[in-house]
């Protein structure tokens, strides 16, 4: 997958609520939720880069493999996945 970079909180959200990550360690139907559930309930910015066989966007498999979703100074980030066990990460940058 090419890395996608995106700055339009609508555009965002709608990207969110496509991806589906299955496999090793965190899993999801709809990434959009565990943003939400993260306390990010405004994303303005999101980056997403790698490829993973296990996640999907709408039916298109595969999808992006690591995902950082910035609103403020507030970050959620996955990470992993391709055959790794998959993590997120929740902080607060100075």
């Amino acid at each position: 997958m090419e890395p996608i970079e995106l700055n339009d909180p609508e555009e965002i959200e709608t990207f969110l609520g496509k991806i589906a990550l299955a496999g090793r360690g965190f899993c999801t139907d709809c990434l959009l939720s565990d943003v939400y559930e993260a306390g990010l309930t405004y994303p303005d910015f999101l980056k997403a880069h790698g490829s993973d066989p296990d996640a999907r966007f709408g039916n298109q498999s595969p999808a992006w493999a690591n995902y950082h979703v910035r609103q403020g100074k507030k970050v959620f980030i996955v990470y992993g996945g391709n055959g790794a066990a998959r993590r997120t990460h929740t902080t607060e940058t100075p």
